[in-house]
């Protein structure tokens, strides 16, 4: 069967695979989409996603839905055979200070599907069947199809980040980059209740999705006189991942207000406005992945067709090369998805 194999920088293979076989308490997902996200677009690009570095192998894809084969012993729980399904992509150990604390996204011994942040790494979910523990599986809510449905982890991640910013009811809100993660930051924020959503980037079409994710004003990032710069703002969420969006939200963000770092950073040191945190008392906080936020993601996606826009590609796995350059490509695409529904089992 195809599966999506990254075995270096610039080096990506949809190769036949062996077909798995579910243990006690797992399941076999015939995967039908899977969502090209951010981290495997680094791992296809320089080898690894901020401090995790290929160092084997590994099949890519943490986004993905499908549909239940079957179980591998007669007495696991989950979805019936048969059933629409999206993938929780992380399994936490649930024993460690930060499990026990209920802060699991952040655990120490998680194992995250298609992640070299452990060794062996742990192979993701781009092939045509995969097999994860059964308590991952979430069964979709009626309405929902499988296409909208693969925004889950993505969306997940963005309502963790807004509730990390706080309380947004009637607040200012900027988010700085209109990529995927930033628009569904955009999404989430105005369904937590911000008031007022503005959106940073540099370019024009990436600011689009972010209008039709809800943005109450977009700004070009690189025109200092646009217009829509806000004076100040309540809290900001930075999602571009570079440093001068986080000096930005540092100095837009009021005084006492919050930043929230969702962006993964380059490697290594990244200078930022330190000083404004003590003069201002501006609370900086990171975010990372998600936990529960996964089930009402679900449920946000199910009621809301206008998710729909942001899916701006469906391609098949055989062309999945050219599926990474179109995602990477921010001026032709927001999120694009690889389709498995057809890929053969042999």
């Amino acid at each position: 069967m195809p599966g999506c194999v990254i075995h270096g920088a610039g080096d990506l293979r949809v190769e036949d695979v062996p077909v798995p076989r579910p243990g006690p308490g797992e399941a076999l997902v015939a995967v039908g989409y899977g969502g090209v996200c951010g981290s495997d677009l680094h791992y296809w690009r320089h080898g690894g996603v901020g401090d995790f570095r290929l160092r084997e192998p590994m099949l890519l894809g943490h986004e993905v839905v499908g549909t239940v084969v079957a179980y591998g012993s007669p007495d696991t729980r989950g979805p019936a055979a048969g059933t629409s399904v999206a993938v929780h992509p992380a399994t936490p150990c649930g024993v460690c200070p930060e499990c026990r604390d209920g802060r699991r996204n952040v655990c120490r011994d998680t194992r995250y599907l298609g992640s070299a942040a452990r060794f062996p790494h742990v192979q993701g979910g781009f092939a045509a069947r995969i097999v994860v523990p059964a308590g991952q599986l979430r069964a979709l809510p009626a309405g929902l199809g499988a296409r909208r449905a693969a925004l889950a982890e993505p969306l997940s991640v963005a309502l963790h980040a807004v509730r990390r910013a706080g309380d947004l009811s009637g607040r200012q809100v900027l988010v700085t980059g209109a990529g995927p993660i930033g628009c569904l930051v955009v999404a989430a924020a105005k369904a937590a209740g911000a008031a007022h959503v503005t959106v940073t980037d540099l370019l024009p079409a990436a600011l689009e999705y972010a209008r039709a994710a809800g943005a109450d004003t977009l700004v070009r990032a690189d025109d200092p006189e646009d217009p829509g710069w806000p004076v100040e703002v309540d809290a900001a969420i930075e999602a571009s991942g570079v440093a001068a969006g986080l000096d930005t939200c540092l100095r837009l963000v009021r005084r006492g207000g919050v930043v929230v770092q969702l962006g993964m950073l380059p490697p290594g040191q990244s200078p930022f406005a330190g000083n404004l945190l003590v003069s201002r008392e501006i609370e900086l906080r990171g975010a990372f992945r998600f936990d529960g936020e996964f089930d009402d993601a679900l449920r946000l996606l199910a009621a809301e067709p206008a998710f729909d826009a942001l899916v701006s590609a469906v391609v098949p796995v055989r062309d999945a090369e050219s599926a990474f350059a179109l995602a990477a490509d921010r001026g032709r695409s927001c999120k694009v998805l690889l389709d498995f529904g057809a890929a053969p089992v042999a």
